[in-house]
């Protein structure tokens, strides 16, 4: 495996490249062009200066974290080719320079939910919580402006102003789309795309939904080990992969994670490992990396991927903020960069006992 971290690039990310090539055993980032909306074609010299940005740092691009999928293509609305379109010249212009790894979501509105971006911990820290009856309290329009609020500024990933300014007109557009009539508009997107991702050897790892359930009656489908191997085998082409994010899958307590693991040998191209610590069965917050710390055991999770061959990406998902720092919500440095020592060290212990 490759131990990364997320970088959203210059001007939006608090914490600059030298910092992470600062973190023992860091050698790539998972980066994007975050100024680009989605339906917007990457052009090649974004894309180049970006990578030669990275490489200057004395790292290297290991992947994008998200070429983001219009909601006409999700929908399945009569425009969607267009985007699909752009979509794959996007992708052709991302394996030009030789980057073979994107991940991306299919989740309706929102690509993400959570109702607290800093709820307090018992020492002190900050992370990012859900609880339902919060949710089932407020109005979809009203979320955008709460967690706008919470924010403290910050340009949230999934939650950018230019697209959630239209909330209750992508609402509308999802009016009739059920889990069939989306698992058919993912199915159509991945057939387009595949021709591309074939010849530049593109592997597209889809994000689960997060959190595993509808959220305001919108259609939720990558949410089980049923819906992956269904996703995989209505487009079996092993450039159709996953994302494996434990934070996610793990907010189904019925998600056994390692298991999932081990059913996907060969499909999970890149891997997102963090803790949830579960307070009810409706409340879940952000814990440190620390498997003492949170409900999941991080070690059966690693030893699951290590035992399958897991050699793509891996990263440390959303930290805690913690000693004063400022930044985006579950992405400063800190706690990352302890999640990445402690992932690293567990991996460690796990290859020097696997060849004993």
């Amino acid at each position: 495996m490759e131990m990364t971290l997320r970088w959203f690039g210059n001007g939006f990310d608090t914490v600059p490249l030298w910092k992470i090539r600062q973190i023992p055993g860091v050698t790539g980032v998972i980066t994007t062009l975050y100024d680009k909306e989605p339906g917007e074609v990457w052009e090649a010299a974004r894309i180049r200066a970006m990578k030669e940005e990275v490489e200057a740092a004395g790292l290297h691009v290991s992947g994008i974290e998200s070429v983001n999928v219009h909601d006409a293509i999700k929908a399945g609305t009569p425009d969607r080719d267009l985007y699909i379109d752009r979509y794959i010249e996007t992708l052709e212009n991302l394996g030009k320079e030789d980057i073979h790894l994107v991940c991306y979501n299919f989740m309706p509105v929102f690509d993400w939910t959570r109702t607290e971006l800093a709820r307090v911990r018992p020492d002190g820290s900050t992370v990012m919580a859900y609880n339902q009856q919060a949710v089932d309290a407020i109005r979809p329009s009203e979320m955008f402006d709460a967690m706008q609020k919470d924010a403290g500024g910050a340009r949230l990933a999934g939650w950018e102003p230019e697209r959630l300014a239209h909330t209750r007109e992508l609402f509308d557009m999802y009016r009739d789309v059920d889990n069939e009539k989306l698992f058919e508009n993912l199915r159509y997107f991945l057939e387009r795309i595949m021709p591309v991702c074939s010849e530049y050897d593109i592997r597209m790892a889809i994000h689960p939904d997060d959190p595993a359930w509808s959220v305001f009656g919108l259609p939720r489908i990558i949410t089980n080990i049923g819906n992956l191997r269904r996703m995989m085998e209505m487009v079996d082409d092993p450039h159709n992969g996953v994302t494996f994010c434990a934070g996610s899958y793990g907010t189904n307590p019925e998600n056994d994670l390692p298991e999932m693991i081990r059913a996907l040998p060969g499909r999970i191209h890149f891997a997102h490992v963090r803790n949830l610590k579960f307070n009810s069965p409706d409340d879940f917050e952000e814990a440190a990396h620390l498997s003492s710390d949170g409900s999941f055991d991080l070690y059966e999770i690693m030893k699951a991927l290590y035992d399958i061959g897991f050699d793509g990406p891996i990263r440390p998902d959303h930290g805690r903020m913690i000693w004063g720092e400022q930044a985006m919500p579950g992405y400063g440095l800190y706690d990352r960069a302890l999640g990445a020592m402690y992932l690293s060290g567990l991996w460690e212990a796990i290859e020097k006992a696997g060849r004993e």
